[in-house]
């Protein structure tokens, strides 16, 4: 699986699907299930190793769980979160996205706005491509004062827009939006040329990402956005099936699972 074969499901109208894993085992399942995009996400601080934040999760263990992820099989386009304050340069940036570049991913993702314009820009002059992460970026919870949803006020979902197109023009190639209004989530896939992904942004966007441990509902807790795919299957590979045939069906997310602008 390559960037262009995502960019393609946007033109075709087609929607796909996304989810993080952390090791061989399940990346191996989740080929199998068809799902097209794995994000070795720094969610691993939260679900397999207890912490209560990703900010503790290090660069060196990204390199391992995306090392570890690779080797799952090539179905898949594979993603890697870069870390809390590994790019908060551009030269830091360009030196830390390399490791994970070869480590095994195809692509690296930064969470932040317009700050990050530049930083996106040397990285896709110098061939590493790169997801944009905008609306809650857990990266930032202690200045957003935690994990609220994002967007809600007309001015802040204008700041969220402005920020998503400013991203696309200096060479982001894919969007993750999390925590907004549906009705941003739908106007962000429709004004963005790139894939965007949603993660409790509603049911119009162009492709859907959940935590491998909230679909499978074995997380401590499960967000409002997420739903457990394993309930009423008898696999966990049934259960990935699920949640990508929901997906492209149109069937997730329900209502349940969005948030509105009040």
């Amino acid at each position: 699986m390559y960037i262009h074969d995502l960019h393609t499901k946007k033109q075709q109208g087609k929607r796909f699907s996304s989810i993080t894993a952390y090791d061989a085992s399940f990346s191996r399942l989740i080929g199998q299930a068809g799902i097209e995009l794995v994000l070795v996400g720094d969610s691993l601080g939260n679900v397999i190793q207890g912490k209560k934040t990703t900010i503790p999760v290090t660069l060196d263990e990204m390199a391992y769980h995306t090392e570890a992820v690779s080797r799952g099989g090539e179905a898949f386009f594979l993603v890697s979160d870069m870390p809390f304050m590994t790019y908060a340069t551009s030269n830091d940036a360009l030196v830390n996205a390399a490791v994970l570049m070869q480590a095994g991913a195809q692509m690296v993702k930064l969470e932040g706005g317009e700050w990050l314009g530049d930083t996106i820009f040397q990285l896709a002059e110098r061939g590493l491509p790169v997801c944009a992460h905008i609306g809650l970026t857990p990266q930032s919870v202690h200045k957003m004062g935690g994990f609220k949803v994002q967007g809600k006020q007309r001015e802040d979902a204008e700041t969220i827009l402005a920020d998503a197109l400013i991203l696309e023009e200096a060479g982001a190639e894919l969007l993750v939006v999390e925590c907004v209004p549906s009705s941003l989530g739908a106007q962000l896939a429709k004004r963005l040329r790139i894939p965007v992904i949603g993660i409790g942004a509603g049911p119009q966007t162009d492709a859907q990402i959940l935590v491998l441990y909230d679909m499978l509902g074995i997380s401590a807790r499960i967000p409002k956005f997420s739903r457990n795919f394993l309930d009423g299957e008898t696999s966990v590979l049934d259960a990935l099936q699920a949640y990508a045939d929901s997906v492209r069906n149109g069937r997730f997310p329900a209502p349940e699972h969005c948030f509105s602008d009040s």
